[in-house]
């Protein structure tokens, strides 16, 4: 089993889930079940991917699951400090351009809730999803 390390704080109302090491297949179950139990209570939550090595289709399952109901209750699911070269998922699936990505914690913290009756923010025009690609060239 591919071990990973996940935390949780609290900064003001949003729980920041941070996660450490390789998602996939072989842990997306225990990751799906301590997002279930971070996000409870809170209508923002932020995924800090930052320190995420490798990400499956299997973990972006999950990931977009805790996004959708997230959302469905009225509430953020905000991803932070996704790198294109250990998240290419994000970006093959095309979900970088859908979720709401962001370069760090405090500017997924900083951002705004989206206007009654707008829908969800999508990420589209966040720092992360502006940059993640040519991040990752400029990296070698």
């Amino acid at each position: 089993m591919t071990e990973i390390q996940l935390s949780t704080q609290t900064h003001d109302a949003a729980a920041v889930v941070a996660v450490r090491g390789e998602l996939d297949v072989s842990n997306s179950q225990q990751f799906d079940d301590y997002l279930a139990e971070a996000s409870a209570g809170t209508d923002r939550v932020v995924l800090d991917l930052s320190a995420v090595d490798f990400m499956d289709t299997s973990a972006l399952a999950v990931v977009v699951t805790h996004w959708r109901r997230q959302v469905d209750a009225g509430g953020m699911f905000l991803l932070a400090g996704a790198r294109y070269r250990y998240t290419k998922a994000l970006w093959i699936t095309g979900l970088a351009d859908r979720l709401p990505l962001y370069d760090s914690v405090d500017d997924a913290l900083a951002a705004p809730r989206p206007e009654p009756g707008t829908g969800p923010a999508t990420g589209a025009g966040s720092p992360a999803s502006d940059n993640a690609a040519s991040d990752d060239e400029t990296a070698g």
